[in-house]
């Protein structure tokens, strides 16, 4: 084994992790053959940002090593370029900036940020590895989805962070901070959902589109294939598979935020919604043949929900669910909750459930009470969906998709017994 000085274990670390870090970025720009650096130049480049790091805390240099360094890292690049520029056509700026930032992780290694900076190389990676698809991405990419992601921008980075974290009003049921968290939370998961179903397109088949369908909207995706099996008899029976489908995934997205809006009762509400998604899942499977036979099925038109009139109106609606409950609770008990899932939950289960587990955390309702109150939101979201079944897709549809969305319901009362 090879002995290595303890005052010297520390900076043999650092320029360890530091080559890596450069070895790590420059394998994938050596296999580029446009590439201005390889996996030499990239390793050497990254040991130096160590290296003038060290110098400046030990020489008393300090910020100004770093920026002769850089200096010299950006006088070697122009010097090269200007050297082919009469060669070669404009290659873009790309190796450039990636040596820059495996300068700055070498000399975040030696400063303590070994880990952060190997994360960094990581990510770094992966974008210059993944330029084609990232292109094709962008290539496919709207101004409207552009617009709906720097509006989610706007919603969490911009807005969220100038809220105040408070309670006011009456019953202290309103918090500005937390209010606007869950409609950056919610707006989130849709804005997900919604630019899956965008970029996959329908070509993969109805079960991608009732998943991302129920991760964007499953009230919109019930509502579009509803009116399409209306209108195309011969869809008839995928359609119900899709509004199957979206109505699990209701389940699962809600799960997942009660797990990370109130993770102690995250095992409770599994165990409710279990007990829906597997019969909804069964379902599923039973008419999984026939979709086998479909052609080209129709994508959902789903409103963009990170568009800021939305986000307001859910914020509102989430207010004012959290008000109304407060003062249904002190007038009417715990029936006061349970009358305002089942109200709220007809058109917004969202609202309903985010609200029950807000009164959780602030201890204004038990566990068991609120596990109830997310059931019956649930419940009732989804009476108003075998509502729009009926009315706008006809018996035809009603006939495919009522038993699923029965057993679902049936699935979740069943659960709500269990725990």
């Amino acid at each position: 084994m090879t002995y290595v000085a303890p005052e010297l274990a520390t900076p043999v670390l650092a320029f360890s992790t530091a080559l890596g870090i450069g070895l790590l970025v420059g394998m994938e720009r050596e296999r580029r053959p446009d590439s201005a650096a390889g996996l030499r130049t990239f390793a050497l480049v990254s040991m130096l940002g160590c290296l003038f790091a060290m110098l400046g805390e030990r020489t008393g240099g300090g910020p100004w090593m770093l920026a002769v360094g850089l200096l010299a890292v950006a006088g070697a690049m122009v010097a090269s370029n200007f050297s082919t520029q009469q060669e070669e056509q404009y290659r873009g700026f790309t190796s450039e900036a990636a040596i820059v930032v495996t300068y700055g992780l070498g000399a975040s290694v030696w400063y303590g940020y070994a880990t952060l900076a190997v994360m960094l190389a990581i990510a770094t990676t992966v974008l210059l590895y993944f330029k084609a698809e990232l292109k094709q991405i962008s290539e496919r990419t709207t101004p409207k989805d552009i617009n709906s992601i720097l509006q989610f921008g706007v919603l969490s980075m911009v807005i969220l962070p100038i809220l105040p974290n408070e309670d006011f009003g009456p019953y202290e049921a309103f918090n500005p901070r937390q209010v606007w968290w869950m409609v950056v939370l919610i707006s989130g998961l849709a804005l997900a959902g919604y630019l899956a179903l965008r970029i996959i397109g329908a070509r993969h088949g109805a079960a991608v589109l009732g998943i991302f369908g129920g991760l964007a909207s499953s009230t919109a995706t019930t509502m579009m294939f509803s009116r399409h099996a209306s209108k195309h008899r011969h869809l008839v029976r995928m359609a119900a598979i899709v509004i199957l489908i979206a109505n699990v995934m209701v389940m699962i997205r809600l799960w997942l935020v009660a797990g990370v809006v109130a993770p102690q009762l995250a095992a409770k509400i599994a165990t409710v919604f279990a007990c829906g998604i597997v019969p909804g899942i069964l379902m599923a499977l039973y008419g999984w043949k026939i979709l086998a036979e479909a052609g080209e099925l129709p994508m959902p038109e789903v409103k963009n929900p990170t568009e800021l009139k939305t986000a307001i109106s859910f914020g509102l609606l989430y207010a004012g669910v959290l008000l109304a409950s407060a003062w249904l609770q002190e007038i009417a008990g715990n029936s006061g909750v349970y009358i305002v899932a089942l109200a709220s939950g007809l058109t917004d289960a969202d609202a309903s459930v985010l609200s029950t587990l807000r009164m959780f955390n602030l201890d204004k309702i038990a566990g068991g009470e609120a596990v109830i109150a997310v059931t019956l939101a649930l419940v009732a979201n989804l009476v108003f969906k075998i509502g729009l079944v009926v009315s706008i897709g006809g018996s035809a549809l009603a006939r495919h998709a009522l038993p699923g969305l029965l057993a679902i319901g049936a699935g979740m009362g069943i659960g709500l017994l269990l725990v």
